[in-house]
């Protein structure tokens, strides 16, 4: 019976894959989920499950770093990566024997890595090898090729963000968002037609944008320059920035007023 490993910081995102991966391959055991590096590399070292599903960031220790280690392992399992950054990354793995999943996995596209796992362990079994290490090799290869001659695929720069939609993970292009929002624990995602929820500081959720293309302009709120109307002021002096696609008006604090003295 086939044996797989969940490593991912975001417990909606290990519940997400169990729940489509049980559709998907029910003879599939998750035997253990993990929620930093660390553990991840303890529980596999324990276990050795036949599948790995790692994120590429999480706390303590990345995804790749994780896997660099494994190579070293007495039982390799067959690594798939899952994360939120560059579909150029995914275009380059489709061609290689592990898989790498942009989140939230569509189910149609896990299916083909369900396939092509199942693939990979049936070649295992017929001919008696453990494929895994050569193939972990071949894909830290590919990555390391990869980060040296294009590092705009390396994670940083966010081009898709995972947010929470009512019950529903949905994964938007950074191009849609119009204004991120601070709000308690969670950060807001507006687009023209929804708002959704990620658990993202807005600190780090900065440190990934492009500082052309966003601007701050309160400590709780980002905002796209595209998609900029204009200023006006309210009956108490302050300025409030219009969007063209939303209704409302957002504050703009003083820190953040320097940005707008040509309008």
């Amino acid at each position: 019976m086939p044996t797989a490993l969940i490593a991912d910081d975001e417990v909606t995102l290990v519940h997400f894959l169990k729940a489509e991966l049980a559709v998907l391959w029910p003879e599939l055991k998750i035997i253990a989920e993990a929620y930093n590096g660390a553990d991840a590399l303890r529980r596999i070292n324990e276990l050795s499950p036949s599948i790995a599903f790692l994120d590429i960031r999480m706390p303590g220790m990345s995804g790749l770093e994780l896997a660099s280690q494994l190579q070293a392992a007495k039982a390799v399992p067959l690594v798939v990566f899952v994360t939120a950054y560059h579909q150029y990354a995914v275009d380059a793995f489709e061609r290689e024997a592990v898989d790498y999943l942009l989140k939230p996995p569509t189910r149609e596209r896990l299916d083909r890595c369900v396939e092509k796992l199942k693939r990979q362990l049936a070649a295992a079994d017929a001919d008696g090898t453990a494929p895994a290490a050569d193939v972990l090799a071949r894909l830290m290869s590919v990555m390391t090729s990869m980060t040296a001659t294009n590092p705009a695929t390396t994670p940083g720069r966010l081009d898709w963000i995972r947010a929470a939609h009512g019950n529903d993970i949905r994964l938007i292009s950074i191009d849609e968002v119009i204004y991120f929002e601070a709000n308690d624990k969670y950060v807001s995602v507006f687009t023209t037609t929804h708002e959704s929820l990620i658990r993202m500081p807005l600190r780090e959720l900065l440190d990934g944008l492009d500082s052309s293309r966003f601007w701050q302009i309160h400590r709780g709120t980002i905002v796209a320059v595209k998609h900029i109307a204009g200023t006006t002021r309210d009956f108490r002096g302050r300025t409030l920035l219009k969007l063209k696609e939303r209704p409302e008006e957002l504050l703009v604090s003083r820190a953040y007023l320097h940005l707008f003295k040509q309008m």
